[in-house]
């Protein structure tokens, strides 16, 4: 397997930008799909969460984009990348930008949460790949600011979680719009069920590549579940937060979330909310002020699960214990990698134990529930947790009053962007009126966030 990726056929100038950014060595997945994509294959890519996915589609679509010289019509882009959530279409945007920039080419990103205005003038200035969540993508469609008629490059980023959370009819609508000389590449943590139905349809004799989690690359990660009262998880969390920070804490609902948050704050914790009712310059915020340590504690419905790209993430802590195993993993994933070693933890309560047991089956391991021991826990971040008041001053976090002053628990910008056409709501991103609001009328005072 080539150990550089000037042997993977790529040219100069994006070599010049990869070694810009310090990147030297490709990841395996990257390794063993990149050759073939660029040979003109459609590929089928199947790896684990953190496995260097981005770049493995990224850059066959750039570099061909380079190769050929060609510039996007106004509002008819070159490739196009379907991806499931918000934050993934802004950083699959934000990491093949200076790559694109390198061979002249134009990256933009398309999701709910914000208004249309800048999306629209980035279209009708042209961009060769475009990056979007199905719903959002549909609604300029529809407005006309968009035709997909030009695409010959099309990606499609967690085809699994997007099929989880209802997106198939809106991805088929889509890749019915695209002619059919284009070539896909479809990456996915699994390939049977639904993404196997996508891949008979719309790929023409793909090449499978399949890459297993490395070891070397994704660290060791303790996973321990814990036996916890319902009512005592919010200073077993607190106590977790404070020796592994940073932290992702999940949470089945939204309401749920923000009430950890603030016994987190009160417990002198610096805590952001991430779910959907948070507006998405909240949640840009709220990553932000995480990734840069402002923030200690991530508290985060399952819409977060694969839009959290943080490599130093400490601990992950399932404080509700995911819907399936699935889940679970996407979950677990967002620590332990680029090498780091991890901690996952999962509370269980007396209601949650025959869950425990389903989940445990079903990911395929026996583990015991036992009481909480964090003198057995891996050696903690030397990291200094900062209280609240400390955060307060920056422009993100979450706090209860301030989530009421800026209309927190409003209209879900990315509703349709999430559960497609059909108004079903997945994993917190289906369209949500004054959800968490706590106030019944809230919903009517708030300005309403553009759907997508």
């Amino acid at each position: 397997m080539s150990s550089s990726f000037a042997e993977l056929g790529l040219a100069g100038p994006i070599l010049s930008a990869l070694s810009a950014r310090g990147i030297a060595e490709p990841f395996p997945i990257q390794a063993a799909t990149i050759p073939d994509a660029l040979a003109g294959h459609d590929i089928c890519g199947k790896a684990p969460t953190g496995s260097g996915k981005t770049l493995a589609f990224g850059l066959p679509v750039v570099s061909a984009l380079g190769a050929k010289g060609l510039r996007a019509a106004p509002g008819r882009p070159l490739g196009l990348v379907l991806l499931p959530t918000r934050e993934l279409a802004a950083q699959v945007a934000k990491e093949l930008g200076p790559l694109a920039q390198s061979v002249g080419a134009r990256v933009h990103a398309v999701y709910g949460g914000v208004g249309y205005g800048p999306q629209r003038n980035a279209l009708r200035r042209g961009v060769e790949l475009l990056a979007g969540t199905p719903g959002r993508l549909e609604d300029l469609i529809e407005q006309g600011s968009l035709d997909l008629s030009n695409v010959r490059w099309v990606v499609l980023d967690e085809a699994d979680r997007m099929a989880d959370m209802g997106f198939m009819p809106a991805m088929r609508r889509l890749l019915d719009q695209i002619g059919s000389d284009r070539q896909v590449l479809l990456f996915s943590a699994t390939l049977d069920g639904d993404v196997d139905k996508i891949v008979s349809r719309y790929m023409n004799k793909p090449r499978r590549h399949e890459v297993v989690a490395d070891e070397d690359r994704s660290g060791d990660v303790t996973h321990l579940w814990w036996k916890i009262p319902r009512e005592k998880r919010s200073d077993v969390v607190a106590d977790l937060v404070r020796s592994h920070a940073p932290a992702v804490v999940f949470c089945r609902t939204r309401h749920g979330a923000d009430r950890l948050a603030r016994r987190l704050e009160a417990a002198g914790i610096a805590a952001a909310t991430v779910h959907g009712s948070r507006t998405q310059p909240q949640r840009d915020r709220a990553l932000s002020a995480f990734s840069s340590g402002a923030v200690h504690a991530l508290v985060a419905t399952d819409v977060a699960a694969r839009g959290i790209h943080v490599d130093s993430v400490a601990c992950v802590v399932h404080f509700d214990l995911p819907g399936d195993h699935k889940d679970y993993t996407h979950r677990s994933g967002r620590t332990g990698r680029a090498g780091a070693n991890g901690l996952v933890v999962s509370l269980v309560t007396d209601e949650s134990r025959r869950d425990a047991s389903s989940l445990q089956k079903a990911l395929g391991i026996k583990a015991e529930v036992g009481e909480p021991d964090f003198a057995a826990l891996p050696a903690p971040v030397e990291r200094k947790v900062v209280r609240e008041t400390a955060v307060a001053k920056s422009p993100m976090p979450h706090r209860s009053g301030a989530s009421r002053r800026n209309g927190h628990g409003g209209r879900s910008g990315s509703g349709r962007g999430t559960a497609g056409r059909n108004g079903s709501s997945h994993g917190g991103e289906a369209r949500s009126r004054g959800a968490s609001s706590g106030r019944p009328d809230a919903a009517k005072r708030r300005r309403r966030t553009p759907r997508g």
